[in-house]
């Protein structure tokens, strides 16, 4: 899922991959769940770039008050997990609501960047399994989230699972930069 586009080798240049989405079907996935593998393959790249090379101490900075890069990772890794949830039909278990609440609390010792980038790719692998197996015919059928039980589809589940993993993404990359760009010698 992760690591370098390409290797150099001695004496060249890497050329990058173009985007998930250019490099063709993902193997097993439905056409129609195409771009959510794709978005969340992207996603999976990108957030192991922008981590690389973090401090403990900036993975969990909050800079100007804004949300850690260890947050929106640890978010990432629970949302999949609950989305999953509700795209088979089930309800959030206690372990579930407790893990979401919880993921803002630092943890002692904190997680670096790489493991927490880690444990998304794990989440990502996952979830475009749950893609491989999820027929066109299930993609309509209704589905409840929440204690309200907001009313939505297989497919909303799914293409929310990408969006919201892509937004966090960016989150994480914006974050990243600024942490860098306010790093002294």
């Amino acid at each position: 899922m992760s690591g370098p586009d390409t290797a150099p080798t001695a004496g060249t240049v890497a050329t990058p991959q173009p985007e998930a989405w250019l490099r063709g079907p993902v193997e097993g996935v439905p056409p129609l769940l195409m771009p959510v593998a794709h978005a969340l393959i992207q996603a999976g790249e990108e957030l192991q770039e922008a981590v690389e090379g973090l401090s403990v101490e900036e993975t969990w900075a909050r800079p100007g008050g804004a949300a850690s890069i260890a947050f929106h990772l640890r978010h990432i890794v629970g949302s999949l997990d609950r989305l999953l949830t509700y795209a088979r039909g089930e309800q959030l278990d206690p372990t579930q609501r407790d893990a979401l609440r919880r993921e803002r609390e630092e943890r002692v010792p904190a997680a670096t960047a790489s493991e927490l980038a880690l444990q998304v790719d794990g989440a990502i692998v996952r979830t475009i399994a749950v893609l491989r197996h999820t027929a066109d015919a299930a993609l309509l059928e209704p589905r409840a989230v929440g204690r309200l039980g907001l009313p939505t589809t297989v497919l909303g589940l799914l293409g929310h699972a990408a969006e919201h993993t892509r937004r966090h993404t960016g989150q994480v990359i914006a974050t990243a930069r600024i942490l860098r760009g306010t790093r002294t010698s």
